[in-house]
């Protein structure tokens, strides 16, 4: 029988059945060397893993967000949507007809994008008009090692130009 604990860790790929703790730094570079520097040593870094720790979510806001915008953002989304379909069709039109049948369905496209687009936007009612890019960031790295290879780590760390005495 499985025990909880062991049902949310993650697959034998990002997993340490023991893991142990060789250190935790403020940048993904200082944990990075840490790595590369046990590798150099011959180390066996395919028992280390680098894990982010204390996430946070970083919304940066990359501008207004006005009718204007909404609607150039529905034409462009259905400009590629109607080129998409107008294609397909274009595959079992005749001949003659292929370039009308797109042309057609890319202005059909470009018409409902700006329509749907600015319903969508009415709806809002100015709640949120702004355009922004989120991303989810760690603070701090946490350097583990499988538990039957920590100490060796550890010495080895300890031997690290610039490393702290005692």
């Amino acid at each position: 029988m499985t025990s909880p604990a062991a049902a949310n860790r993650p697959g034998p790929v990002l997993a340490l059945e023991y893991p142990r703790s060789l250190g935790v730094h403020d940048s993904y570079e200082e944990a990075q060397g840490v790595v590369d520097y046990l590798s150099d040593q011959e180390f066996p870094v395919d028992q280390c893993m680098i894990v982010g720790t204390d996430l946070k979510q970083v919304e940066r806001v990359t501008g207004r967000l006005t009718t204007g915008r909404v609607a150039l953002g529905g034409v462009a989304s259905g400009v590629w949507l109607g080129l998409f379909v107008g294609l397909i069709f274009a595959l079992f039109a005749p001949t003659g007809d292929a370039l009308v049948t797109v042309l057609g369905a890319v202005a059909f496209g470009a018409f409902f994008g700006v329509v749907w687009a600015l319903i969508g936007y009415a709806m809002t009612r100015g709640r949120r008009d702004f355009v922004s890019v989120t991303q989810v960031v760690a603070t701090r790295y946490e350097v583990l090692t499988e538990h039957k290879h920590a100490e060796r780590a550890r010495e080895l760390l300890d031997q690290r130009p610039g490393a702290p005495l005692g």
